[in-house]
């Protein structure tokens, strides 16, 4: 029997960007001591508080069915916090909870495309965005924007996407770790109005903010309305296992994303809700806690990266990651990690796996303690240092 061509089809040359994380792992289980760069995976587990909170609730019998488009107190703990960083007036009805951010993506695609519409993102991306808008039946397209500009796109990079139904963003930004700039939001959501789109915003990295600020395109005038917000626990809470996160919307669009819910995911454990809005709820310096160690080791690794001159660093203003351009020393991103692997068991992603606007380009993932990402990048620049030509 032959399977149906969106699911065969959802990573469509069939690679999924993920190759030298699966090599790094299979060299770990073989017993190889690799120091693991590749995943946006916290090197600390989730707060002892938030999985108490977890376990009192699902022991007081919180484990049915759990309202679909999430608790009123969830939403309404969510919609308080959208209001209060964004400056837009949000309520519960503007909020639904999805498993985590990734389905959160799924059901805003599937709001705003129908099958065959052109789905727009930009590139660098995240590496589920194509294969998320094939399994609506939309046509991925990508918008490249330059290195050389700090992969902030422009007003020309943007005519990219002219005829499409929908764009998707990611601000702060994986894999970059780039901030977009107001003037660059302000950019995007000019191109959004004057060509009837919807605005896909993923903010899932919205309090990881390292220098300046993130204003989210739902602040803009006119923009609520065609806006979906991507949100989600797992990188501001440590939660990634279990799977919360949001959509938000106007309320007519929550609307019709609790019918799709109720006929996909059937809501989220309510368990795992009221560990989320105690997440939310009951200590303010939570999220700013699990943010710290990235912004301390993002600025050991700048402290490393002044003191050589081979490898060039994007600059990193949020998120837990850093882009590194690697281009000085002749090799692809792709051979460069595969390389140094190879010869210095550090795994770091290739910048092809997020597109080709990231060719000549890696992404260091800073999820180990300080002096194994130190020593990791030490010994990178060292290996990027002795790829060069003699002169």
């Amino acid at each position: 029997m032959k399977l149906s061509n969106r699911i065969s089809t959802l990573t469509g040359d069939g690679d999924d960007g993920w190759a030298l994380l699966y090599r790094a792992r299979a060299l770990k289980a073989a017993g190889t001591e690799i120091i693991d760069l590749t995943i946006g995976e916290h090197d600390i587990r989730t707060d002892p508080s938030i999985l108490a909170a977890m376990n009192e609730s699902a022991k007081g019998g919180h484990t049915g069915y759990a309202s679909v488009p999430g608790t009123k107190p969830l939403r309404d703990a969510v919609a308080s916090r959208v209001s209060a960083r964004t400056g837009v007036p949000t309520t519960r009805d503007n909020v639904l909870i999805t498993p985590g951010g990734q389905s959160a993506l799924f059901a805003a695609h599937h709001a705003c495309c129908d099958e065959g519409d052109t789905a727009a993102y930009i590139e660098p991306y995240y590496a589920t965005y194509p294969g998320t808008i094939r399994t609506v039946g939309a046509i991925p397209r990508a918008v490249p924007v330059q290195a050389d500009n700090g992969f902030q796109p422009t007003a020309t990079d943007l005519a990219a996407a002219r005829g499409a139904r929908s764009l998707l963003i990611n601000t702060p930004n994986n894999p970059t770790g780039v901030i977009y700039t107001r003037q660059t939001i302000e950019t995007i959501s000019q191109t959004v109005l004057e060509n009837d789109m919807w605005l896909i915003s993923d903010e899932v990295y919205d309090t990881q903010i390292w220098r300046g600020e993130h204003l989210s395109p739902r602040a803009i005038d006119a923009m609520a309305a065609r806006t979906l917000v991507v949100g989600s626990m797992s990188k501001s809470h440590a939660m990634t296992g279990s799977r919360i996160g949001w959509v938000i919307a106007d309320a007519p669009v929550i609307e019709h994303l609790r019918d799709l819910a109720t006929h996909t995911t059937y809501g989220v454990a309510g368990f795992i809700q009221d560990a989320a809005h105690f997440a939310l709820t009951d200590d303010p310096e939570l999220e700013r806690r699990v943010g710290a160690p990235f912004e301390r080791r993002r600025k050991i690794a700048m402290d490393i990266l002044d003191t050589q001159n081979t490898v060039r660093l994007i600059p990193s203003d949020g998120a837990m990651y850093l882009m590194l351009d690697i281009r000085g020393t002749g090799l692809s991103g792709d051979s460069f990690a595969n390389t140094l692997l190879d010869h210095h068991n550090i795994a770091v992603m290739p910048g092809e796996s997020f597109g080709q606007a990231a060719a000549g380009h890696i992404r260091v993932a800073m999820t180990v303690d300080d002096d194994a990402l130190a020593e990791a990048l030490r010994t990178l620049c060292a290996f990027a240092a002795g790829l060069l030509p003699e002169q």
